[in-house]
């Protein structure tokens, strides 16, 4: 009868343990997903932004603005990877766009151009901290769904790894060159 009562007690245990494991996964998934929302929020602010950025650089540099247009015209979303490149072509036109306004004194010293790039710089610090946090709430939760035992209880609950969101600006990643 006390070994019956004890395989009762391990028994309710595990299950209070699986419990305990599912709702974890719970409340990661819905971390990642405000996490994901706050990403959202900046990028549309920042798509918001490059209409202006476009129209004020385009008697300028109608080249690059063109290219910047085109690029933000095929933002749709879908699966992560996606949109990572997506993101990352419109952070490479913006860097282009902004290298190519330096030859041009008039539109640097444009005040409602200045302010736009103020304005974008600030949003992309934004977009970083987002992505910093969006990418910790993905790290945790991935270490969750790969880790003995709670990986058991996210194979049968449907529980898979997260993509992390990167947007890889040209030369972000270069070693930079020192000359002494």
């Amino acid at each position: 009868m006390n070994a019956l009562l004890v395989l009762l007690v391990l028994l309710g245990l595990v299950v209070l343990y699986g419990f305990f494991i599912y709702n974890r996964f719970i409340k990661d998934r819905n971390t990642i997903d405000e996490a994901w929302s706050g990403i959202d929020v900046q990028l549309k602010r920042r798509h918001n932004l490059i209409p202006n950025v476009v129209e004020t650089v385009k008697g300028y540099a109608r080249h690059e603005a063109e290219v910047l247009e085109k690029v933000t015209a095929q933002r749709t979303g879908g699966r992560m990877t996606d949109i990572n490149k997506q993101e990352t072509e419109i952070s490479k036109a913006l860097v282009n766009l902004f290298a190519v306004a330096e030859s041009y004194p008039n539109l640097k010293a444009n005040e409602n151009f200045l302010d736009l790039q103020k304005q974008l710089s600030e949003v992309e610090d934004q977009i970083q901290l987002a992505r910093r946090y969006y990418n910790g709430a993905v790290r945790i939760y991935n270490t969750r769904v790969e880790s003995v035992p709670s990986n058991l209880i996210a194979s049968f609950a449907g529980f898979t790894k997260r993509e992390f969101f990167e947007i890889e600006v040209a030369g972000e990643r270069e070693v930079p060159k020192v000359a002494f």
